[in-house]
């Protein structure tokens, strides 16, 4: 065969190879969002701005008022919702962040390789031309995935509670300057993009406790312990030269694109400690898948 027919022959073999990698991804989706599990996750997460519209909404009722804006985080938020819904969205999100996002994160990064070994799939999933490097990369884009999809659903369902119970309008940020209900809108999908993003180094140690067992359960019940230690140090005032260098630090963060001018610095240190723990777990758990026994 000459030069000139492999030459042409390699635009076929890559549109070949790229149709299959974009068929396993999307084969992956479908598995993740069809799972009963994940669909439950999913209806909490969405519950959750619900509860605490109706619970402002009663308590607004009985003749309390909204606040003041503050320093940022969930309470200044929540004193803000009965004066306008958006402010639900902002709301809803500072208050699964810490634990109820990373949770449903956690269930599904530690299923996605784990999972498939304990349902006897794993050794199926890597004949060619998928491969190890190529089914771990779908894996982490999978979640990574989830966890736009957990966020959007938290920012959806807490705009729309907002706007069925309370006024809406312009909006006061932090920094006691208003901003127009368009501009506020545009922030709120930027906020769930940066929340988004803030799992990401999380989902990728997921991924690397994933690769350490064949049980799925384990591998769950494992990433889930991960969070609630990494929570607890947050915790202890002792530990305080350790707490920047912890993939929770900077999630909160995006409260500082509620100010006005927005104060980025917090929140590209939460960007930069994300891709740290993604480089670094993601390579982590591709060593160890690569070189791993598949008997399952």
């Amino acid at each position: 065969m000459s030069r000139a027919d492999v030459t042409a022959r390699r635009p076929g073999r890559t549109r070949t190879r790229l149709a299959a990698e974009l068929g396993l991804f999307r084969s992956e989706l479908g598995l993740t969002f069809r799972r009963l599990r994940t669909l439950v996750l999913l209806g909490v997460l969405a519950a959750v701005p619900v509860l605490i519209g109706v619970a402002v909404e009663i308590e607004t009722g009985d003749g309390s008022s909204g606040g003041s804006p503050g320093d940022g985080g969930g309470p200044a938020f929540m004193a803000q919702i009965s004066n306008n819904g958006l402010f639900l969205v902002f709301t809803a999100l500072a208050a699964t962040l810490p634990f109820f996002l990373p949770l449903t994160v956690g269930v599904v990064a530690g299923d996605a390789v784990a999972g498939e070994a304990s349902a006897g799939t794993l050794r199926y999933l890597l004949v060619a031309p998928a491969g190890r490097t190529r089914l771990l990369l779908v894996k982490y884009a999978s979640t990574l995935v989830f966890c736009l999809v957990a966020t959007l659903t938290v920012a959806v369902s807490g705009l729309v509670t907002g706007a069925l119970l309370f006024p809406a309008g312009e909006l006061t940020t932090i920094s006691g300057t208003r901003i127009g209900y368009g501009e506020g809108l545009w922030r709120a999908l930027l906020i769930a993009l940066v929340v988004a993003a803030s799992l990401a180094g999380f989902a990728a140690l997921g991924l690397f406790v994933s690769t350490l067992t064949n049980s799925g359960i384990a591998a769950m019940a494992g990433t889930v312990g991960l969070l609630v230690t990494v929570q607890i140090l947050t915790t202890i005032p002792q530990l305080d030269a350790v707490h920047p260098y912890l993939f929770s630090h900077h999630w909160l963060s995006f409260a500082d694109l509620m100010r006005e001018p927005v104060l980025w610095d917090n929140l590209y240190a939460n960007l930069r400690l994300q891709g740290f723990y993604a480089l670094v777990f993601g390579s982590a758990a591709w060593a160890r898948f690569a070189g791993k026994d598949i008997s399952a």
